[in-house]
């Protein structure tokens, strides 16, 4: 391995101490900070590790935690909970931490400032830091031995508080902590290393040419003043009283929903666009990191398309084709189409409680998947794209059968690896033939195969290299790829584009039309991307409006990276093969992985918790939407947490985002009789808005680039905006003092409840039952379900609100840890242990129901609003008696 490294580089201390701490068997390579260790990046990337396989890290903290799991100490010394704490800590470290300290690095280095200027930016994640290790009781962070979380949080701290002026002295734990580390031989080391005078120097010239973001809308922790300033520097008086205008202007500034014909169609002069999901494979059910890498990410992103009034068609479908559905088959002793019809049908019902709002979920079992394949087929046939090459093909004489690569595992030729696929290895990256897998097990009878030759036709991807590379060029310098797609797409090139086998020697699949091989079928991953265009073809005969028409088309792909090569190499090269103008992907999204707490989801072995198990567990849809896109992995890997889960739900959501919406209603129902009030700004008030329509285009900018999870952070800012605006103004108190008092409550009750308006469609995308409900409650029109740059005051003074009632359920301690044990041994336990479970419950889910009408009717609800609560309980008795056997009439 070699470890790029530049002198004065911040990441530099950390990979350097971690690979002095571990033993790390690195060649140090030290370079320029501007120096470009991997030449189509469009930045520097330093530190950066080149592993053995040729492949590169970057993440400073991901090369840390590399190095302790490569010496073993990391596994061998932590416990799950330290191991929670850690996935969790590196996240943070990242999001909130970097971020304050470069800000604070950037005025002290290159404005040369020191006190409260600089104290204020990273004083509140010091205390956070300095509760943790008081908490913990020890002198290291995860436990009682350094842990890379050690090292990458000295790393990220050194380059400030080696002032330590920076470091207050009550903050006792940190400070303890920080000069015990400063001791360690390996983190002295690479101070002596890096913290060089030169390198001083140019980590000056590095911050002055890339300033710290967002750098005046950092918090001060110590002087709310500075903060609130701070936020609004950017913003002019007039632009504030600008941004007053605008929301004083009302719905009537708002564009009218857009209402597309049916079928969708392009449109000229409008913002097409094309979303598709990486087809899930139907030879299982869906588990939680499927759902969030494919199918929940281009929902959230399709709902907002269309709260922009974007042109907008959202199609996906399940690949039904190839080895996995014949050997699904043979398991359940159905045939393979009989398998497709049980797991799509599966598929959808699952899709459906998740709220996906497809335009069209289809199949690839179809006419139109057969005569589309085959027609491209030809194409590139008539084109001289085509090769003919016998292979070797490993063979399992007792299924008797040829092997698909995925049903071949053994150990990996480059890493050692010992449950490589035959296609990949997952752990070293690299692609394999499954020939050269040493000790390979056919997955279906853990049998050996043997090795026996095969005919097949091959995709020629370097006569379409060139090609590929222009249409890279451009694709990916116009459109939003995220890091991993252009990285994964980029090593591809790099290491040279070889031929692909598009045939296999199978017979559930698209039979290929060419004699001499009429007995094959074509290769899931050649076959599996046409899908979206014979999916398509099924919606629509005017489909080639969308795939022959990439001059008015935006396509956006959205997948797990383990797909990126086939949406970025394989299927551009056969479209591009064919001669025909094909609309190609502008956008790929790819996620990294989720995993499931201290382990992987499994379909196999029924690790985690699996698409129709999530609506058993009696937390609602749209509270597994929320979780899963507020951990979507967009950067690195996140984990699923029972834990985390509870408390995302009673803070973020009860305490913050409910908490604001329930009391900005009922303040409007207690005092006002359910009419907004009238409203009078004042300066405080108008500065609020512009806070409010700041993290409005913040949310804007950063769904228009996919960030799908920060986009959410930006509702959650809206509703704690909302929540201290309540708390400083005191409404509740205000409306029993004088005439002006009453007015003042008035204007923050009426400008609270036009927030919970906002917030109720800025949350469609992510939660849209919880949206609908907001907006039932406060009787909102669908027509306001418009998403512009501009906060506008929608429910004006004399607008008739609803009941508001709570939206959300606190998620209690013994209820979650319950679950996790029910989904502690696999999905068959799984499935008997959470009906058991639930069972247990629905006696005092029907309590707290009776008691919820009686409250419903002490309000003086009307009879339509009470019927509702009652038929809500009448449902949880059928449930009840469901789960004890009790469903079934006598005979």
């Amino acid at each position: 391995m070699k470890l790029c490294l530049s002198e004065g580089s911040l990441g530099g201390l950390k990979v350097l101490a971690a690979a002095k701490a571990t033993g790390a068997p690195v060649e140090v390579q030290w370079l320029p900070q501007e120096a470009h260790v991997v030449p189509f990046l469009t930045r520097p990337q330093l530190p950066a590790l080149q592993l053995e396989n040729g492949s590169f890290l970057f993440s400073t903290n991901v090369i840390s935690q590399y190095f302790f799991r490569l010496s073993g100490k990391e596994i061998s010394n932590f416990n799950n909970e330290q191991s929670d704490f850690a996935n969790q800590f590196f996240e943070w470290d990242i999001t909130e931490l970097e971020p304050a300290l470069s800000a604070a690095l950037y005025l002290h280095v290159v404005q040369e400032k020191k006190g409260e200027d600089v104290l204020g930016i990273i004083r509140k994640p010091l205390d956070y830091l300095d509760q943790i290790l008081t908490q913990k009781g020890t002198s290291y962070l995860t436990g009682d031995v350094e842990s890379a979380a050690d090292i990458v949080l000295w790393g990220s701290l050194f380059p400030l508080l080696r002032d330590d002026s920076f470091l207050p002295n009550e903050l006792k734990a940190l400070r303890s902590w920080f000069q015990n580390m400063n001791l360690k031989e390996y983190c002295r080391k690479a101070v002596e290393s890096v913290w060089t005078p030169k390198g001083l120097l140019e980590l000056k010239a590095h911050l002055q040419k890339h300033p710290a973001p967002s750098l005046t809308l950092q918090k001060s922790a110590t002087n709310e003043a500075k903060e609130e300033e701070s936020a609004q520097q950017h913003l002019s008086d007039v632009e504030i009283e600008a941004i007053a205008e605008i929301w004083s202007r009302g719905s009537a500034s708002l564009p009218n929903p857009w209402k597309p014909q049916h079928p969708i169609l392009p449109v000229e002069g409008m913002k097409n666009v094309l979303i598709t999901s990486a087809l899930p494979y139907v030879n299982n059910v869906p588990h939680l990191g499927n759902i969030i890498g494919c199918v929940l990410s281009a929902d959230t992103f399709a709902r907002y398309c269309r709260l922009r009034n974007w042109n907008t068609l959202y199609i996906c479908g399940t690949d039904e084709y190839g080895t996995a559905t014949e050997t699904k088959a043979m398991e359940e002793g159905l045939t393979p189409q009989q398998i497709c019809d049980k797991y799509y049908s599966i598929h959808a019902q699952i899709y459906q409680w998740f709220n996906i709002s497809f335009d069209y979920f289809g199949r690839t079992t179809t006419v139109q998947q057969t005569t589309i394949a085959q027609r491209i087929f030809q194409q590139l046939l008539e084109r001289n794209y085509l090769l003919t090459e016998t292979v070797d093909q490993l063979k399992c004489e007792k299924c008797a059968r040829f092997l698909a690569d995925r049903f071949v595992e053994g150990i990996c030729p480059f890493c050692n690896y010992e449950e490589a696929r035959g296609d990949q290895c997952d752990k070293c990256g690299k692609l394999i033939n499954a020939t050269e897998l040493k000790k390979p097990v056919c997955k279906v009878c853990q049998g050996t195969p043997v090795v026996k030759s095969s005919q097949h036709l091959f995709l020629d991807l370097p006569k379409l290299e060139d090609s590929l590379e222009k249409w890279l060029a451009v694709s990916q310098s116009s459109g939003d790829w995220t890091p991993n797609s252009r990285y994964i797409a980029r090593s591809w090139i790099r290491d040279g584009l070889k031929p692909r086998c598009i045939t296999r020697d199978l017979k559930w699949g698209t039979p290929v039309p060419l004699d001499g091989f009429r007995e094959k079928v074509f290769y899931v991953w050649f076959d599996a991307p046409i899908g979206y265009l014979s999916i398509t073809a099924n919606y629509t005969d005017q489909w080639e409006k969308w795939w022959k028409n990439p001059e008015q088309i935006q396509l956006y792909n959205f997948m797990a990276k383990d797909n990126v090569p086939f949406h970025s190499v394989v299927f551009p090269c056969s479209l591009l093969g064919t001669g025909d103008n094909y609309t190609l992907v502008n956008h790929l999204i790819a996620t990294e992985y989720l995993n499931y707490e201290d382990g992987k989801f499994s379909k196999s072995r029924g690790v985690g918790v699996f698409g129709d198990m999530a609506k058993d567990t009696g937390i609602p849809a749209d509270i597994w939407r929320f979780y899963l896109l507020y951990l979507r992995p967009e950067s690195q890997d996140s984990a699923f947490s029972w834990n985390d889960l509870m408390i995302k739900n009673n803070s973020e959501l009860l305490n913050t985002l409910g908490n604001f919406i329930n009391r900005a209603g009922t303040f409007v129902c207690k005092f006002f009789g359910g009419c907004v009030p009238t409203m009078d700004l004042t300066q405080d008030d108008k500065r609020l808005l512009a806070h409010i329509t700041l993290e409005l285009r913040q949310y804007n900018q950063l769904l228009e680039k996919v960030k799908i999870r920060d986009a959410l952070r930006t509702i959650l800012n809206i509703a704690r905006h909302g929540n201290q605006y309540l708390q400083v103004n005191e409404p509740w108190k205000c409306i029993k003092g004088s005439d002006a008092d009453k007015k003042r409550a008035s204007t923050v009750i009426g400008v609270a409840v036009n927030i919970a308006s906002l917030l109720s469609v800025v949350l469609q995308p992510y939660m849209p039952n919880v949206s609908t409900a907001i907006q039932d409650q406060l009787c909102i029109a669908s027509s306001f379900n418009v998403v512009t740059n501009d906060f506008v005051c929608t429910l004006p003074a004399g607008h008739q609100i609803g009941m508001v009632t709570p939206l959300f359920q606190k998620l209690e301690a013994e209820q979650i840890e319950n679950l996790r044990k029910c989904f502690s041994g696999g999905q068959q336990k799984a499935a008997a242990n959470i009906q058991k479970t639930l069972g247990g419950k629905e006696h005092q889910e029907g309590d707290k129901q009776g008691n919820h009408i009686k409250h419903t009717k002490a309000q003086g609800a009307r009879k339509e609003q009470v019927d509702v609560v009652v038929s809500e309980l009448v449902e949880l008795q059928k449930q009840h008696h469901v789960v004890e056997g009790k469903g079934k009439k006598k005979k």
